[in-house]
């Protein structure tokens, strides 16, 4: 019986020490591995770096959609037992810049559209539609020339409006001549002392164009599944700090498979003149209030 039982001690620890045996050489082989597959990330990784100074363009977009689709019947327990809802929204940030060895075209997309619907189907006094809750557009368009690595003389055109409602109603055109500063390679920084801010509006009580300078601050980068823009771009009228506005958008993508993903908008507007329109006042008695918008939803790395 002794006999058995040391043998069976024996056995068993055989098997123990050759599965422990075996677990070590995998991890030691794991390790040796993720040494060289570290090697050639950081290879390919400065082979990325190369491409991307070299001179051409650079094309990318990415976006957030987020969307969600409801219909009640006879649920008693809310106030529209009957009702068909929804809601879609969807952003696009997207670039094109052509990077030459004395000259810069940087071209900028940004566009954050969303509708909701609330369809009451016991009465007819509401719509039936999809109604625009948020609708923003952004183009830009930057011209440099080149005096060094860091800095330019450069040209910027930048529009902003809506497309959904009320088209260029009200449209703000900036044109603008002065530098650009690119401290670092994702940053950039345009400082336009020279400026006018043309405004496209039928009240033109309310929209008045003016010379001013004009300041925007772009970065933008993308860090292994992480896509993020952040831009802050600012007017100050010359003539009357009630004509100055600015805009702080920020856009994070997350890809969590393949190409698609979690993102996030979210952005800070101050405009008194936009804010004299809606509350059909004087500019100077606007309540000039901040504001703001966030989307969040899945996102799609074009």
């Amino acid at each position: 019986m002794n006999r058995k039982l040391l043998l069976s001690l024996v056995l068993l620890f055989a098997i123990t020490f050759s599965f422990s045996q075996t677990k070590e050489e995998l991890e030691a082989q794991k390790a040796e591995k993720q040494a060289e597959a570290d090697k050639f990330q950081g290879e390919a990784n400065a082979l990325q770096a190369q491409i991307n100074a070299l001179p051409g363009w650079r094309v990318g977009a990415f976006g957030t959609i987020g969307g969600s689709l409801s219909g009640f019947n006879n649920w008693f327990a809310q106030g529209a037992p009957n009702n068909n809802s929804g809601n879609i929204g969807i952003t696009v940030n997207g670039f094109a810049n052509l990077i030459e060895d004395k000259f810069f075209w940087r071209n900028a997309l940004t566009t954050n559209l969303n509708w909701v619907k609330l369809d009451d189907t016991d009465t007819n006094l509401d719509s039936d539609d999809f109604n625009a809750t948020t609708d923003v557009f952004n183009l830009s368009s930057l011209y440099g020339r080149k005096l060094n690595e860091k800095w330019a003389i450069s040209g910027l055109a930048e529009y902003r409006t809506t497309l959904i409602d009320n088209f260029n109603d009200p449209g703000f055109l900036d044109l603008g001549v002065g530098a650009t500063w690119t401290p670092l390679e994702n940053l950039i920084v345009v400082i336009h002392p020279l400026n006018y801010n043309f405004v496209f509006a039928k009240n033109d009580a309310a929209f008045t164009s003016s010379a001013g300078a004009k300041i925007v601050a772009d970065y933008t980068r993308q860090i292994g599944a992480v896509a993020f823009k952040t831009n802050f771009s600012t007017f100050q009228s010359y003539e009357d700090s009630d004509l100055s506005n600015f805009t702080w958008t920020n856009s994070l993508s997350y890809t969590l498979w393949k190409m698609i993903g979690v993102g996030f908008d979210f952005a800070l507007r101050s405009n008194k003149q936009e804010a004299a329109n809606f509350q059909g006042v004087d500019l100077a008695d606007a309540d000039n209030k901040l504001q703001t918008y966030y989307t969040l939803g899945l996102s799609y790395k074009f």
